[in-house]
């Protein structure tokens, strides 16, 4: 089924359908999502915004497979999250979704190679084949030359550059970005966009969270919450929320 008013027509790597998402706090339940429905098709590079409070982080939660949905449906690449024992969800956060994370997630003692391999390790995979993929990982954020540096030898940029090498080295089916320039200057938060902008250009799926603007501009689609509900999704630059309609179509009814 296409994805209403953004001309999506692809079977969808990932949908949600009327998901809610409830949390005790004390006597009180507060509703973080309050039934959000959204198709994300392959290859698609959506931004996700929204004030604190929207449900942004909680949609985030329940897209990596982190959280679970209170009611309603959500579908990994055909497959029904719900349905899904642990070690399956777990193999789908190490193996299919590419994490990338505002405060790096690095290993500290670890080497560049070892970080990025980690995954691989995790996952049972031969030695050989971890060293093939940590390095062509790691070639293609332009750090085939730190291998063995540790993560306190490198700016921050080549640190997030290395986060994203570890999200890569699975070859997973999307890359959830959660405000992955947060704790960089302006101007090594444009290269690692301009980094996920060619990922995007190869052919990666890329799900990306943030409340900047500037950094929302890279993707190709924005979809806003608040209060639990999604706001408005439109190509990015746009400016209808949803349930408005174009001037064409109403000028047309």
């Amino acid at each position: 089924m296409p994805h209403e008013g953004n001309g999506v027509t692809a079977a969808p790597t990932l949908r949600l359908r009327d998901v809610v998402k409830t949390y005790p706090m004390g006597s009180e339940i507060v509703h973080a999502l309050n039934g959000v429905s959204l198709d994300v098709a392959k290859n698609e590079y959506v931004a996700i915004m929204g004030p604190s409070g929207s449900g942004k982080s909680t949609l985030m939660n329940i897209i990596g497979c982190l959280d679970v949905p209170t009611s309603g449906t959500y579908t990994l690449e055909g497959q029904a999250v719900a349905a899904m024992a642990e070690d399956q969800l777990a193999e789908i956060r190490n193996q299919r979704i590419g994490f990338v994370f505002q405060t790096f997630n690095l290993i500290p003692r670890s080497d560049v190679f070892h970080n990025v391999e980690l995954p691989l390790i995790y996952a049972g995979v031969s030695r050989p084949e971890r060293r093939r993929r940590a390095e062509t990982a790691l070639a293609r954020v332009g750090l085939g030359d730190r291998m063995k540096h540790r993560p306190n030898e490198l700016s921050g940029g080549q640190r997030q550059r290395v986060a994203i090498a570890r999200a890569l080295v699975h070859n997973p089916s999307i890359i959830l970005a959660d405000e992955p320039t947060g704790n960089l200057d302006t101007k090594t938060g444009d290269s690692i966009m301009e980094m996920l902008d060619q990922l995007h250009a190869a052919g990666q799926t890329i799900i990306l969270v943030t409340h900047e603007e500037t950094i929302a501009a890279y993707a190709r689609r924005t979809v806003r919450l608040r209060d639990g509900l999604i706001e408005s999704d439109l190509p990015t630059g746009g400016s209808r929320t949803v349930g408005e309609p174009l001037l064409a179509e109403a000028l047309a009814g």
